[in-house]
């Protein structure tokens, strides 16, 4: 929308280019781990992904919040899908080594893009989280990644501050509508 002259949603912009920011590393992190590897997979991807952004930007020019909603879906998708493969998968992560990427991004880049993505706040110390059993938690800076299952802990985390923003874009057209722990899933409208 800016491109068309739309000036007035520049810290929704700022937000949307840290997510990207962040979506970008979490690719990083997986090539870094050979997820690049083959020709094939590279391409499955990078054409998903062509096709994906400009099914967006065409519904998103035509309907903003019917773009977030999919982006939302999307999101708690893969915020299960990671939280899926952790259990499974933990034992095996946690003897496996820190991707340096990830090092430098999760424990040494500067934190300002990616305190700029998350940006439900919530009102509940991360010790009341734990004591009212906060399902999707709210983060907590600075990280100590000791393992793969750190890692990947971290990027379902994220994908988890991605949903909470695009939940309240699609339902208040505002980033930090409510708390973070009253965030809940857009649910469809009942039919007459």
């Amino acid at each position: 929308r800016e491109t068309f002259g739309e000036r007035t949603k520049a810290a929704q912009m700022r937000t949307h280019y840290a997510q990207a920011d962040n979506e970008l590393h979490h690719l990083l992190i997986v090539e870094e781990l050979g997820g690049n590897r083959l020709f094939l997979d590279r391409w499955v991807a990078q054409s998903a992904a062509f096709v994906y952004y400009w099914y967006v930007v065409l519904i998103y020019s035509w309907n903003p919040a019917a773009a977030y909603h999919l982006s939302e879906l999307i999101e708690d998708h893969a915020y299960e899908t990671y939280d899926k493969f952790l259990t499974e998968y933990e034992s095996e992560l946690k003897q496996l080594p820190v991707p340096d990427i990830a090092r430098k991004y999760y424990e040494q880049d500067n934190p300002f893009l990616f305190d700029l993505f998350c940006t439900v706040k919530s009102s509940l110390s991360p010790q009341e989280q734990k004591q009212q059993q906060v399902q999707r938690s709210v983060r907590s800076r600075p990280f100590q990644l000791t393992s793969l299952y750190d890692v990947f802990c971290n990027i379902r985390d994220d994908e988890n501050e991605h949903w909470k923003t695009l939940c309240n874009l699609v339902q208040f057209n505002d980033m930090n509508a409510v708390d973070a722990n009253q965030v809940q899933s857009t649910q469809p409208l009942k039919e007459e």
